[in-house]
């Protein structure tokens, strides 16, 4: 059965997906692995940096507010 990939993102953490991806990556690059293993693991990793994706952008996003925040009450301060 497979994991419903929006069920899987909000319960892997940034640090998790990364770490899982970057294992990923290392068993990519050792080779060894069938065509059919090595499709999944890619497969796997695209997954994986999609979630590393949006949790960056989620906290850009954040950061972002919080600044815009910050510069509105200066602002209003100014005044």
């Amino acid at each position: 059965m497979a994991v419903d990939s929006s069920a899987e993102e909000a319960a892997l953490g940034y640090e998790q997906a990364r770490d899982e991806l970057i294992e990923v990556v290392r068993r990519l690059e050792a080779g060894g692995t069938s065509l059919e293993d090595s499709l999944a693991l890619w497969e796997r990793g695209e997954e994986l940096a999609k979630i590393c994706r949006r949790r960056l952008e989620g906290a850009r996003a954040r950061l972002d507010a919080s600044l815009a925040a910050e510069r509105a009450e200066d602002e209003a301060e100014e005044e």
